[in-house]
């Protein structure tokens, strides 16, 4: 937990007037174009748990905080403009810093806290069955004394269950701020189970296609190594979050209640944490034995190439003895047959007898040399 200085108000105002240089300005809208749609998906005013007030803006909550104590203004964001936490910035004295960081999101789950306020950032998980993978989001909170403000980049979690939750526990929701923080910690957290357990079905389907042979099982286990990862990375940094939101309880007065919910969501954070750690070690397992699977499928083919290279050796080691046995009669039988009027040998009474044994010889000796060999 780090403790960071508030930024006065007249820095936090420039906010509403001018986009920063990392997000595009919005152009004015055309004459008679109805204005800019709000991205404030809920806004709500509690006094002791219960909703007293729907202010319709930003300015309208912090005026029914004015109205009377112990009020909770809770405010729900989905990916809003620059300008419009910009206003919020200037009405609830947010820190500059984390409403920057809230604008540009992509920022790492951690928890700091600037004078009164808590700035918390949460990486959510869903696990699309249909695509069988993992989709990550970020979530945003800030939290006063008197509001809660939440700031959400991606479709999970579902914040209004969250509220529908402390709605109908008035008596958990009037313990303040950081009862939404709870609920919302507790949410995000609950919504790791469902792609812990789609992770685990995606590694048993990988586990038979690596003995099944399939050729693009090595592809899909980095691609579920990578999933695995980021997850590990979103929901490591939990464990060291309600560390320091737990630090605090005794300096900040926490309720005991909520100390005990805390505790329960540590326990499922250390869960899901051993979880996916194993995951890794069974995802490197995986690895390690796909690509000796696919070293052996690879010795064997060598195996059955040089296999079949030798037997093909042996074969035209018995085509070429074979010609080289039949090609001796025929050179003797070709000179005999050439017909000179003058030729050798051509009136001896012997000669044709001596020609067909010396083919039968010559044959026969190189049928013994080819056969001591082994070419034939």
């Amino acid at each position: 937990m780090t403790e960071r200085r508030l930024a006065p108000l007249s820095a936090l105002s420039t906010l509403t007037r001018r986009p920063r240089p990392e997000v595009r300005a919005v152009p004015p809208a055309p004459a008679g174009a109805p204005p800019a749609r709000s991205r404030v998906v809920d806004n709500a005013v509690y006094s002791d748990g219960r909703r007293v007030a729907t202010p319709d803006s930003a300015a309208d909550s912090r005026a029914e905080l004015d109205l009377g104590e112990e009020r909770l203004a809770w405010l729900g964001l989905y990916r809003p403009e620059p300008q419009e936490l910009g206003e919020l910035a200037e009405l609830f004295e947010l820190p500059e810093l984390a409403v920057e960081d809230a604008i540009k999101a992509h920022q790492r789950p951690k928890f700091e806290r600037y004078g009164n306020t808590l700035f918390v950032v949460l990486k959510a998980a869903r696990y699309l069955d249909a695509a069988e993978e993992v989709e990550f989001g970020e979530l945003h909170l800030f939290l006063g004394a008197d509001f809660a403000i939440t700031v959400r980049h991606s479709e999970s979690p579902d914040l209004s269950r969250v509220r529908r939750r402390l709605e109908s526990e008035p008596a958990l929701l009037a313990k303040g701020s950081e009862a939404v923080l709870y609920a919302t910690l507790d949410a995000v957290v609950d919504g790791y189970r469902p792609v812990v357990d789609g992770l685990a079905t995606d590694i048993d389907e990988i586990e038979t296609e690596v003995f099944r042979g399939d050729p693009g099982v090595s592809r899909r286990i980095y691609e579920l190594s990578q999933e695995v990862l980021e997850f590990q990375r979103a929901a490591a940094p939990l464990t060291g979050i309600i560390a320091a939101i737990t630090s605090g309880f005794d300096k900040y007065g926490v309720d005991e209640e909520l100390r005990s919910y805390l505790r329960d969501v540590a326990d499922h954070v250390m869960q899901v944490i051993e979880r996916v750690e194993g995951f890794r070690q069974q995802l490197r397992d995986i690895l390690t034995v796909n690509a000796t699977l696919v070293a052996q499928r690879q010795n064997e083919e060598i195996r059955e190439l040089t296999e079949a290279s030798i037997a093909q050796g042996e074969e035209v080691k018995k085509i070429s003895a074979w010609a080289a046995i039949l090609f001796a009669p025929t050179l003797v039988g070709t000179v005999y047959g050439m017909n000179f009027d003058h030729m050798p040998e051509t009136d001896w009474y012997y000669g044709y007898p001596f020609a067909v044994v010396l083919m039968g010889i010559v044959s026969l000796a190189l049928y013994l040399v080819f056969k001591r060999r082994g070419w034939i």
